[in-house]
């Protein structure tokens, strides 16, 4: 296990990648994601991943690196935008880099980096100039230098972009040519918040990873917290659940301070998932947006009266047999009872 996120770092052949279930969980998307890659692991076609910040495209370069003809390579990421605007040499050297480290450690030599995957990060960064360079060097399947063909490199190309390259194409901030060339296969990676019914499996996944990488128990997460989790938006994707477990472990936060923190200020309480394009009923949503702020309600209810589910109910001048009612629909459970310390009735 190495010290870098494992969905932010850079990820090399020997990292512990996550199981399969809790990468591509059980999603139809996703599934077809898996299916795709089963499909054209062996083969050294390019591969552009598209996807939101923190939705594990590393990751899944990793993935495809480790199934491929180049699989027992080396993996050189080149995080496009740290050299936008700033590079003055050509990409090989900055590949040589990052294989032999910026000390110039190492033989140096091109020969090393033989049948290795380039994994360019964010490639949408780079400015116009180095598209071009990168277009240049980019031939046959192969990485050439300014010294011909005596100096290249057999590497499979995996690009991965936060944006719609076809929309930058139109817009004239991406090369056409740059993007027919590293976009033969297409992997789309799905948001946290389309994936909801995964949330519980990676929560407790990293949740058991930082236990043992810290020696560090934590309670196990409730029902209750779960169900706020799989309604939260998470606007960072896998990054920001990760980040959440890490802390909760390492500085041994409560399960209130995780739910408040989730249930924050700096979150609407009426946050939308609202398609941007198509049919959209005004009806669900509005039942959809009902129904989360009751939920949001009744979880700080029964907060401020220490899981006493009676007083809640007094609280917020319901019958109790009403708030049980929201309560069951709400999903909210009781947490563990070292928290929920006072009698429920």
């Amino acid at each position: 296990m190495t010290d870098s996120n494992l969905f932010a770092g850079n990820p090399a052949p020997d990292l512990l990648l996550p199981p399969s279930s809790v990468i591509f969980g059980s999603t139809e998307k996703m599934a077809l994601v898996r299916e795709k890659i089963d499909r054209m692991a062996q083969t050294d076609l390019p591969v552009l991943i598209h996807g939101e910040s923190g939705t594990g495209k590393d990751v899944i370069a990793s993935l495809i690196h480790r199934h491929s003809p180049f699989g027992d390579g080396p993996f050189l990421k080149i995080h496009c935008p740290a050299i936008s605007g700033s590079i003055e040499s050509e990409p090989i050297a900055f590949a040589r880099k990052a294989l032999l480290g910026t000390n110039g450690a190492g033989s140096g030599s091109l020969v090393a980096m033989n049948r290795a995957t380039l994994f360019l990060d964010e490639v949408s960064e780079l400015n116009p100039a180095l598209q071009a360079k990168l277009l240049h060097l980019l031939q046959n399947g192969k990485l050439f230098s300014s010294g011909g063909d005596s100096d290249s490199i057999d590497v499979r190309i995996i690009a991965a972009t936060n944006r719609d390259l076809e929309q930058e194409v139109g817009l004239g901030r991406f090369r056409q040519d740059l993007f027919y060339r590293i976009n033969v296969v297409n992997l789309s990676l799905l948001p946290l918040r389309e994936r909801s019914a995964d949330i519980a499996e990676i929560a407790q996944y990293f949740l058991q990873v930082f236990q043992d990488k810290f020696k560090c128990g934590a309670r196990p997460l409730s029902g209750s917290l779960l169900g706020i989790m799989r309604r939260y938006h998470w606007p960072g994707n896998i990054r920001q659940i990760e980040n959440l477990m890490k802390r909760y472990v390492v500085l041994g936060s409560s399960e209130e301070s995780i739910a408040s923190e989730l249930m924050g200020t700096r979150d609407s309480a009426l946050q939308l998932d609202v398609p941007l394009q198509g049919d959209m009923s005004l009806k669900k949503i509005t039942r959809e947006a009902i129904r989360g702020l009751e939920s949001k309600i009744i979880l700080r209810a029964l907060q401020a009266n220490h899981w006493n589910r009676k007083r809640a109910a007094k609280s917020l001048d319901i019958s109790y047999r009403a708030f049980l009612y929201k309560l069951k629909n709400a999903g909210v459970e009781e947490p563990s009872t070292d928290v929920a310390y006072a009698a429920k009735d």
